[in-house]
């Protein structure tokens, strides 16, 4: 547990000590705060520190591969395993996690997960063998895994459900955090470039795989001072008394445990941590949406930003250098900005709104490449990196962004974090497939394979229009109806 001193001298409450009987009352609490003396947005912030671990450890070896290709002497085999093993450990973690957060509570696993990146980067980044640097590779992955199921339920749960900075946009969030984690990669790498002296510049992809801790290892440093327990969670579990202390420590909220109900007062037991419950009523068409989404969006995205370079070069006929500075001009001008938009857009719009506004667009973007085709012409070429800008804005302000909205609020604190960590291993069902299939689809169809990306982006539309589900309505940890229609 966090060790934020306590203060325990108030034996009694004070006059404007609010009551607390069990997590509704904690969230009203919470959605009725003020942020003045409040830890909870440093907590918001370390909480999306770790995303930016996510997002860094995913991207830094991308730049290296070449490197530890020539150094260890791989086969195609063994690079595949090298680039994969963090890809299959993620899946591994975000089941595993988003288990553990709902059991064991969101600090104790946050912590340990931050532990997690701080020995894989430097297992991996000392790796004196190509099979060390796949299992530490591997760990690296789980940790990711682990991370965003526990960071989506902090930032949910420390956050306020309506008005500015609210749980929708602290949730969107994730997302402009993200490209500009895996840009900040860049620049770090072409840093320790030229930090590292000439004759030892074959450790360029080992530093930039060692500084991958440093990030872990400052959230540990302040753990003590502003990191704690969802008080939300605590309370879904009973321990009210622990709820009450972290509203005082992490908010300034005064309240106190209220007396036991009476005998014959109804109360609702919380649901138990297993995925099954996910499929069960209220849950199961919101687990579907949410599942779906999840596994066209990645398979979306790594058709587009994983092959960006080269649909590019095909465009532009660039270099190497052209085509990268390319890349990260087009996520810097069009998907940071839609991430910053989504940002404004989830707090004052519905999220099926908005992500079917974004789904749309990419669906216009993509057909439009597939009837350009190869472009020739100068007005041509423009033209598709357009659409391709089109796209990426269109992720980051729409499917990017709900990405994490839906799941996250969609179920209740006690399964919050499963419901996210099984959306979360169907992504990267949906990318591990993107990988396989689209060299072959690019291959044989060449352009006309967007044709085939762009029922990636019709079909969520499709689900959320059937499933009509608003996430953002009401606040499912306060007063939650049963049997809540669809």
């Amino acid at each position: 547990m966090s060790t934020i001193p306590i203060d325990d001298s108030l034996a009694v409450p004070p006059p404007h000590s609010a009551p607390v009987s069990s997590a509704s009352d904690v969230a009203r609490l919470i959605n009725t705060r003020s942020d003045k003396n409040s830890y909870a947005r440093m907590i918001v912030f370390l909480a999306l520190g770790g995303v930016f671990l996510d997002a860094y450890d995913l991207t830094t070896l991308s730049y290296g591969i070449d490197d530890v290709v020539r150094e260890f002497n791989l086969t195609p085999t063994l690079t595949g395993l090298v680039t994969s093993s963090i890809m299959i450990g993620t899946i591994v973690g975000n089941l595993l996690g988003g288990w553990l957060t709902d059991k064991y509570g969101r600090y104790s696993v946050f912590m340990a997960d931050m532990l997690f990146f701080v020995v894989s980067a430097i297992a991996a980044g000392l790796a004196p063998n190509v099979w060390v640097l796949i299992g530490a590779r591997f760990l690296m992955g789980i940790g990711v895994g682990i991370d965003l199921p526990v960071a989506m339920a902090y930032l949910a749960e420390f956050s306020k459900f309506s008005g500015k900075a609210n749980k929708a946009s602290r949730l969107a969030a994730w997302c402009p955090m993200w490209y500009a984690a895996s840009s900040v990669c860049f620049f770090i790498i072409f840093g320790l470039y030229f930090l590292l002296p000439e004759q030892h510049l074959d450790w360029l992809w080992r530093a930039s795989l060692l500084f991958g801790a440093v990030p872990a290892l400052l959230i540990i440093a302040v753990r003590s001072r502003f990191m704690n327990e969802s008080p939300l969670w605590a309370a879904s579990q009973g321990d009210l008394k622990e709820a009450v202390r972290i509203l005082r420590d992490s908010y300034g909220i005064h309240a106190h445990e209220a007396e036991p109900a009476a005998p014959q007062a109804k109360t609702v037991a919380a649901p138990k941590v297993s995925f099954r419950v996910l499929f069960e009523k209220p849950y199961r068409e919101r687990t579907i949406v949410a599942g779906v989404m999840n596994v066209c969006i990645s398979f979306e995205y790594t058709a587009i930003a994983f092959f960006l370079p080269s649909i590019l070069a095909q465009f532009l006929g660039a270099g190497v250098f052209e085509t990268i500075s390319a890349s990260l001009g087009l996520n810097a001008l069009f998907a940071f900005t839609g991430g910053l938009l989504g940002m404004r857009l989830a707090w004052k719009y519905p999220s099926r709104h908005v992500a079917i506004a974004g789904f749309a667009l990419q669906f216009i973007a993509l057909v439009a490449l597939a009837l350009i085709g190869h472009p020739q012409a100068a007005l041509g070429i423009g033209f598709a990196v357009l659409m391709l800008g089109l796209w990426l804005f269109a992720e980051g302000f729409g499917p990017g962004a709900q990405l994490m909205i839906y799941p996250a609020l969609s179920y209740p604190t006690s399964i919050r974090a499963t419901g996210v960590g099984f959306s979360r291993s169907l992504s990267g069902i949906g990318s591990a497939l993107a990988l396989f299939v689209l060299p072959i689809l690019q291959a044989s169809l060449g352009t006309n394979m967007f044709w085939v990306v762009s029922l990636s982006a019709i079909i969520p539309i499709i689900f959320l229009l059937v499933v009509r589900f608003e996430p953002t309505r009401h606040d499912i940890d306060d007063h939650q109806p049963e049997g809540e229609s669809l």
